[in-house]
């Protein structure tokens, strides 16, 4: 007999189309829209680590305006200071450039040589050409588009979190008149917001300790740039699972043309342990469970971001994630997809 079907089937099946498809939209509508997304994104999660100082301020009696201008102060601050030794990092290597090829060639060449001795032969000619100084600059200059464009964006997203944080305090009234539950859906509110705090804040911790240690041993090791790969290796570990690898490679480059295999070697042992100390044992005795992802989402989570955004989204993948999961808690219909997205239970 054939097997029959319920009669709920079709309409399951129905519903799996429909959905699958509307994932599909909001894909190509959040990949397609990234250039108006981000920016607004990036606002939102800095808007949310700068309210607290914020309300600190206000709860001294401070004005509200008076506050925000003085975060905001703060917060341009440190990013023109960092903003600043970026670049005098990479003014240094870029006079720098001369030495490394002089020094490439010198490695380079025996090695050639033996190699043309069996009759393989591998020209360097064009390699030689990309770090050649002429070369170096007309890269410099090919990159001031990028960085005005980059320009135009901080402003942009400056703009966004100087009126999130003036209207910041007024929040919890819309939410009470634009919802049925405001209870419910302030709770959701402040649950996100005290979720990225807490995870931002640890995580710039974390990665001020990691560019510290690796600017203190490549400066103790004589590789050039100890800030330059010590700015890196804070930038990227908040990239989760390959921020450190990536930051490491050009390092190990500069180390091995400078110095030889021996301190490549050494400098490669000090990312290795930094890492595995901060990543794999401080972070998680001070994050623990808190993140409420498990490692396989986190990957993932990387590899899809990454995808739809580019490097920011890389570096909001996990963020993101949390924030999807929080919401994905509130509907008994999708709660199990939350549950799939946390850590094994205990």
């Amino acid at each position: 007999m054939p097997e029959s079907r319920g009669p709920g089937t079709p309409h399951i099946a129905y519903r799996t189309i429909v959905t699958l498809a509307a994932l599909a939209v909001v894909v190509w509508g959040l990949k397609a829209g990234g250039t108006l997304l981000l920016p607004c994104l990036v606002s939102v999660f800095l808007a949310i680590v700068a309210a607290p100082p914020v309300l600190w301020l206000e709860r001294k009696r401070v004005p509200v305006g008076v506050a925000v201008m003085i975060v905001m102060i703060g917060v341009l601050g440190a990013t023109a200071g960092f903003g600043f030794l970026v670049a005098l990092s990479v003014r240094d290597f870029s006079q720098a450039i001369e030495r490394y090829r002089v020094r490439l060639q010198e490695l380079l060449d025996p090695i050639l040589d033996l190699l043309a001795d069996y009759d393989i032969q591998i020209t360097t000619k064009d390699l030689y050409a990309q770090i050649e100084p002429a070369a170096v600059m007309d890269w410099a200059g090919s990159t001031v588009g990028v960085v005005l464009s980059a320009v135009s964006a901080i402003t942009v997203v400056v703009l966004t979190v100087l009126f999130i944080l003036l209207e910041a305090a007024g929040f919890p009234r819309k939410l009470r008149a634009a919802t049925s539950d405001p209870v419910a859906a302030m709770g959701n509110g402040a649950k996100i917001m005290l979720e990225i705090q807490r995870y931002l804040t640890l995580k710039t911790l974390l990665s001020l300790a990691t560019g510290f240690l690796i600017w203190l041993w490549a400066l103790v090791l004589g590789v050039d740039f100890p800030l330059l790969w010590g700015l890196l290796a804070f930038v990227l570990n908040y990239i989760p699972n390959v921020g450190s690898v990536i930051a490491a490679i050009p390092a190990l480059l500069v180390a091995f043309v400078q110095l030889g295999p021996g301190t490549t070697g050494l400098l490669g042992l000090g990312y290795v342990v930094v890492n595995t100390v901060i990543g794999n044992v401080v972070e998680p005795q001070l994050m623990g469970n808190k993140l409420g992802l498990s490692p396989l989402v986190v990957f993932l989570s990387l590899l899809f971001w990454g995808w739809v955004w580019g490097p920011i989204g890389m570096l909001l993948s996990v963020p993101l994630t949390m924030v999807l999961k929080i919401l994905l808690e509130q509907s008994e219909e999708s709660s199990w997809l939350a549950t799939l997205l946390g850590p094994t239970p205990r």
